[in-house]
């Protein structure tokens, strides 16, 4: 392995076909989990059932058409950069709310499938405008509010992993032992290989997780193939395939959450830029920046057409980058065609759908719990005034509070109960407002520097 921080092949080399195919395998190894789970999740709660391999293969495709796109750059479309492009679990909570609206008016699959492309593809646009505008955001969207909606939607994302290991919603032997006991062993093996000083079992330690929990699950009589019949070995992608429908209630969230994505996506690109050894600052850094956020809401448009979730840069990656030592847009070219080709597949999207819930759960509760904790430490690295811990206070206070007594808006307006009745909705709104209208507080160190040169003016 190369020594720490040195690059084998930088941005524009070209390395050898053996190296490059390891790279990329070791790239679609670090994702693959990332972009098939929230389809998993989504189509568990929503109950869409037989949707859920077709759901896959497009998830699998479109993330190989992103990664590709982000790479290769078309126009002033992508970073080009290794950028790979996987299904967002930020959107997760919004896309959860948006289908149970649709599932409140009596609407199926197709119904509940219909609405959520239709809000996620109009939703992506709002990223493509903000990408031309993206320096002017962080008067608004900054750490702070940032840091407080990625802490909120881990922790209420937790909830779904939590009741996936113990059985499932519903499950008839919800919290039996056997259950916990698989979840717990898939969680236990996780936080071991991540522990490993072999950067291949550490670096994949999700996916062997789930792969040991998935085995246990099928000596333990937990798993049924017989469905696997009536899966087609190959399929072709059809754009709007269920329509597209559209309901204020259900936009709202998504909005919000394409509002972060942006620059949280700005972040993720800055980071793949240092460890490729590219600029972090300057004119061609900026305009690095802009595209790539372009390419995460182009991007996330196609995803809706072709009938999946909304996409954006995997920051795991930047790990293979430094891992492999090889930072060259090759790789991803390499990595967007295995993507693809897993993705017309959609056999391969049924067998991961026989994953039962604890398996699943025991994963997902360590990347919900992750997701909290990397919210957590942006907001660590804040000064932590009067002003921030009061802002933090309201905004979880709100946030969590709504999700933990979603009766408190049973008298309210549909529409108000819609919109405010998601975690994340209330809490990010609350964040952007008292961050907008409470003034900023200047530190001891300013203030004294103040009454210094207040002083030193008097006395000229």
């Amino acid at each position: 392995m190369q020594p720490s921080g040195e690059l084998l092949y930088g941005l524009n080399d070209k390395p050898p076909v053996g190296p490059t195919l390891l790279a990329a395998l070791q790239h679609v190894l670090a994702s693959f989990v990332g972009i098939i789970t929230p389809t998993l999740i989504i189509g568990g709660v929503l109950g869409l059932g037989s949707e859920i391999p077709y759901l896959i293969s497009m998830a699998l495709l479109v993330s190989g058409v992103g990664t590709f796109i982000q790479a290769k750059t078309i126009g002033p479309i992508g970073s080009g950069l290794v950028a790979l492009q996987g299904t967002s679990f930020a959107f997760l909570s919004s896309i959860l709310a948006a289908g149970f609206i649709a599932k409140g008016k009596g609407g199926g699959p197709e119904e509940i499938l219909s609405l959520i492309f239709g809000v996620c593809c109009l939703g992506a646009f709002i990223e493509i405008f903000l990408s031309r505008i993206l320096h002017k955001l962080k008067f608004f969207i900054n750490p702070l509010v940032t840091g407080i909606v990625i802490t909120t939607i881990g922790f209420y994302l937790i909830k779904v992993g939590m009741t996936d290991l113990a059985g499932g919603f519903k499950a008839a032997d919800f919290g039996s032992f056997a259950n916990l006991g698989l979840g717990l062993g898939v969680l236990t093996l996780i936080v071991i290989l991540n522990q490993s000083k072999n950067i291949y079992l550490r670096s994949g330690a999700i996916f062997f997780g789930l792969m040991a929990g998935f085995i246990a699950a099928i000596f333990l009589g937990k798993v049924d193939f017989s469905g696997l019949s009536s899966v087609s070995l190959f399929t072709l992608p059809i754009p709007f395939k269920y329509g597209m429908s559209f309901d204020m209630a259900a936009f709202i969230p998504v909005a919000l959450i394409y509002l972060i994505t942006a620059i949280e996506s700005s972040g993720d690109l800055t980071a793949t830029s240092m460890v490729s050894k590219e600029p972090i600052t300057g004119p061609v850094y900026v305009k690095r920046i802009k595209n790539g956020v372009l390419g995460d809401g182009v991007n996330s448009l196609i995803a809706a057409v072709m009938c999946t979730f909304p996409n954006t840069t995997f920051s795991q990656n930047n790990g293979v980058i430094q891992l492999t030592g090889m930072a060259s847009r090759y790789v991803a070219l390499w990595t967007a065609g295995m993507l693809i080709i897993l993705g017309l597949f959609p056999v391969i999207g049924a067998i991961f759908q026989q994953l039962p819930k604890p398996v699943l759960g025991g994963a997902t509760l360590v990347m919900f719990g992750t997701v909290a904790a990397a919210g957590i430490r942006i907001l660590a690295s804040l000064e932590l005034d009067r002003r921030t811990m009061l802002i933090m206070a309201v905004s979880f206070g709100l946030g969590l509070g709504v999700a933990m007594v979603p009766d408190v808006l049973k008298e309210m307006p549909k529409l108000v109960q819609n919109i405010f009745g998601s975690a994340v909705t209330t809490c990010g709104l609350t964040a952007i407002i008292l961050n907008l209208c409470l003034p900023s507080l200047q530190s001891t160190s300013d203030v004294a520097k103040s009454e210094a040169v207040e002083a030193a003016k008097e006395a000229a």
